[in-house]
């Protein structure tokens, strides 16, 4: 009798213990997004939830055309409504729940809801979504077996010279190593690195590297990437290949300070250079003063030599002289003129003819 009450106590312990293992085990598996409705028509919109993901997240919820969530989003962002996207933040348990607007995605579905994280470790879930009205092709057949994955951390090389501190681009070298997990050689891979600023979608750029790797086998990967002009903050460098995403690199750009202090000596010799071209400007057309004399300093008028008058005494030719070359001086006020003018000398001494000298003696005529 009591082995009877036994077994139905136990089950009814394991049935208590069952929904906590089932929920322990999906959050395990990873993030997950739920929608409401599998079916929505451009124009409208449906509600988003997801969990599993890492607390105080922020994602981004795109509708993407050309993808299934076994393979992924083909063509990554390029395939997907961007312009429609919305951003979300999960809580403290790792759950969100947003509306998302319908709009068609520039390449045909199959489509799905793509959520991935914008910040911090790389993490996605998709979940299938069918847009009415939007055409529908069939994938792709996949590449026969040539897949590749990185073995080491990536790392950027190089350094930024003078010319990028005046505001040249940029650019440094991402290199890697990659294997080859797959069954087929992979020659000449065309890999996509894409550069991001803060929160804003990758720029991607195809770039090709010239080389085979066979099966099992790795490689050395350089692909150089190359910022715009006066680029400066933090980036971050991503590289795709196959529709994924294999790597990101942070990349802190310092700011081209030679562009800031030619501005400032600019700022400081353009107003020096005008001023001295107006004062040249205004010596030209201002008018002379009086007396003929511009602002620069008086000017001391030229020397006249003068020759002496016949019959004048050597004091005299001083006196006149001195008169004729010193304007601004009178005769009466000449420094040493009156010393010169009044010292004795003989009137009888004959001197040349001058009918007006007063010591010319008069000439009688004969008698």
């Amino acid at each position: 009798m009591s082995g009877r009450l036994r077994i139905p106590a136990l089950v009814a312990v394991l049935a208590l213990l069952l929904p906590p293992l089932a929920s322990t085990a999906a959050a395990a598996g990873g993030p997950s997004v739920t929608l409401s409705a599998s079916q929505a028509g451009t124009g409208g919109s449906i509600t988003v939830g997801g969990s599993g993901w890492r607390p105080h997240t922020l994602l981004m919820l795109l509708i993407c055309g050309q993808a299934v969530p076994s393979r992924g989003v083909i063509g990554g962002t390029n395939s997907c409504a961007n312009g429609d996207g919305r951003a979300v933040t999960t809580d403290a348990q790792g759950h969100f729940s947003r509306k998302l607007p319908v709009a068609e995605p520039p390449v045909p579905c199959p489509c799905v809801v793509h959520v991935a994280t914008v910040t911090g470790a790389q993490a996605a879930a998709d979940a299938v979504l069918e847009v009415a009205g939007h055409p529908v092709r069939p994938l792709p057949a996949p590449s026969g077996g040539g897949r590749l994955s990185v073995l080491t951390d990536t790392r950027l090389d190089g350094s930024s010279g003078l010319l990028t501190w005046f505001g040249a681009p940029p650019s440094r070298t991402l290199v890697l190593t990659v294997g080859n997990p797959g069954s087929q050689s992979v020659k000449d891979p065309v890999f996509k690195v894409g550069t991001s600023h803060g929160v804003f979608a990758p720029e991607w750029d195809d770039q090709q590297w010239r080389g085979t790797i066979a099966p099992g086998k790795k490689a050395e990967v350089r692909l150089p990437v190359e910022l715009g002009a006066g680029a400066h903050g933090d980036y971050t460098v991503s590289l795709e290949y196959g529709g994924k995403v294999l790597a990101e690199q942070p990349w802190g750009v310092g700011r081209p300070w030679g562009v800031t202090l030619f501005w400032i000596l600019l700022a400081l010799v353009v107003p020096t250079a005008v001023f001295r071209v107006g004062m040249a400007v205004v010596d030209r057309v201002r008018p002379p003063r009086a007396g003929g004399l511009r602002h620069r300093g008086p000017r001391l008028p030229a020397l006249a030599l003068r020759l002496p008058r016949s019959g004048a005494t050597d004091g005299e030719s001083t006196a006149t002289s001195t008169t004729s070359t010193l304007p601004w001086f009178t005769p009466d006020s000449v420094p040493g003129a009156a010393g010169r003018l009044s010292a004795p000398h003989d009137d009888t001494t004959a001197g040349p003819a001058d009918p007006t000298s007063r010591t010319t003696p008069t000439r009688k005529g004969l008698t």
